[in-house]
């Protein structure tokens, strides 16, 4: 009888600092899966990787470019984000209010290590962020 390999599991989802994939948030519920992580695969051709913390400039930005983010989409699940809401935000949009000066904050424990494909760490690097206590502060 061959011996066996023993089953290591499943491989958990890296993050950008390269430990395993926090959950971002399920009020309301994130991710491309909807299941509160910035998990991606094949299917998310947008790459919805980064985990911000949106503020308000950063969801007027993405109305701007075409992104709106406010407005809920009950047929996609979309409830429609305020400030505070922490959302897999796609890498490309992120990268655009980057360089346009209305980055939202970022979650690195949650940022999928995909999302450096696209953007560099240290841009996501100078916008992290832990989730403030009081969100009220994301409105300005």
């Amino acid at each position: 009888m061959f011996g066996s390999v023993g089953d290591t599991g499943a491989v958990a989802d890296r993050n950008v600092l390269g430990e395993e994939l926090e959950p971002c948030g399920t009020d309301p519920v994130t991710g491309f899966y909807r299941d509160g992580c910035c998990n991606t695969g094949v299917d998310d051709r947008g790459s919805h990787t980064i985990c911000a913390v949106v503020t308000a400039e950063f969801l007027s930005h993405q109305r701007r470019i075409g992104n709106d983010l406010t407005t809920p989409m009950p047929q996609y699940h979309f409830p429609g984000l305020v400030p505070g809401d922490r959302w897999c935000v796609t890498a490309a949009n992120w990268l655009r209010a980057h360089e346009d000066g209305a980055a939202a904050y970022v979650v690195l424990a949650s940022t999928h290590e995909r999302a450096l494909d696209i953007v560099p760490l240290d841009a996501l690097q100078q916008h992290a962020v832990d989730v403030p206590g009081n969100p009220s502060i994301l409105e300005s």
